[in-house]
């Protein structure tokens, strides 16, 4: 596949804080890439950087095929962006902010009217073109925000928490949105602390912390990379003292947790952990119901990879 973005050694810095640390990615045409780090990783700091919005210190950004700067007028109407912070014309109906942001690149009006239509369709806002951004829910509100960022049918597409706060019913037609966005061409940046998102949406992940990558690979992959291998769950009322120093004993376990009876357990990558905790519970008499295996998700990875501690 081409690489419609390229970065390499990518460095910002504000004053002795390091943001972005000899950072490199590599984005490939027709791809969804999910960005993932915890808050104040430099996954923001990166994007600013790649689209040339801040000035690197250090590095190159090329983009499709060409080096990146605030002047490239030519590779930045090939981009389209939404940010997390809504950033639509109050005064300005649903109709007239896309056909104003997409009058930015089209000035052909034939042209403009056919692809705003387009993005309406794509977002669902066709009963709301007519309202103003206050009488829209949140849902329909990010919807909008969208719209405004890909009426221009962009190639590249940078889309960083698009579903924040916004009803299930909402999200799903974001998500609907960006699947077809893709199945269209377009390459897509995806940022998002919805971990199930991430799974469903993205071909490949960089998780990215203190300004570097820590991992890269597709779903599937780094679940592999982490040190736990499989989740056991189940309910009981019954555990006494001598069955839970047992279970805690078991090889390959890396947790246990129980919490009013809601027992979860880790292990690590043996196996025969389900048989011999069924046959540990039945020979003691413990009941017990609810019981589930599963794999790591990508939320496990996640905080494997980044910690658990709360970060700012």
């Amino acid at each position: 596949m081409d690489t419609v973005i390229e970065v390499r050694g990518l460095v910002k810095k504000y004053k002795e804080l390091t943001a972005v640390d000899n950072l490199d990615l590599d984005v490939k045409k027709g791809e969804i890439l999910g960005l993932l780090g915890p808050n104040g990783s430099g996954k923001s700091t990166t994007i600013n950087c790649i689209l040339s919005l801040l000035k690197k210190d250090a590095g190159t950004v090329k983009i499709f095929g060409e080096p990146m700067s605030p002047d490239a007028y030519e590779i930045k109407r090939r981009i389209g962006v939404v940010f997390q912070d809504v950033g639509v014309y109050d005064e300005l109906s649903v109709y007239e902010n896309i056909d104003y942001f997409c009058g930015l690149y089209i000035s052909d009006k034939a042209k403009r009217k056919e692809l705003v239509e387009r993005a309406i369709d794509l977002v669902s806002l066709n009963d709301f073109v007519k309202f103003k951004p206050k009488k829209l829910s949140g849902g329909l509100l990010r919807r909008l925000n969208i719209a405004c960022g890909i009426a221009h049918r962009p190639e590249i597409i940078i889309l960083d928490e698009p579903t924040v706060a916004v009803d299930p019913q909402s999200r799903n037609s974001i998500l609907e949105g960006i699947k077809k966005l893709n199945d269209e061409g377009s390459t897509i940046i995806y940022t998002s602390h919805y971990m199930d998102e991430v799974d469903f949406l993205c071909d490949d992940i960089v998780i990215i912390d203190k300004g570097k990558v820590i991992a890269k690979g597709t779903s599937e992959e780094l679940k592999d990379m982490i040190t736990m291998n499989e989740k056991i769950s189940f309910t009981s009322k019954n555990l006494n003292d001598d069955v839970i120093t047992k279970i805690k004993a078991f090889e390959h376990l890396l947790s246990y947790e129980n919490k009013d009876g809601s027992v979860k357990l880790s292990f690590d990558h043996g196996d025969g952990y389900l048989m011999n905790l069924i046959k540990l519970l039945d020979d003691n008499g413990i009941r017990y119901s609810s019981l589930n295996v599963e794999k790591p998700s990508l939320n496990d990875v996640f905080l494997e990879l980044t910690g658990k501690d709360l970060r700012d």
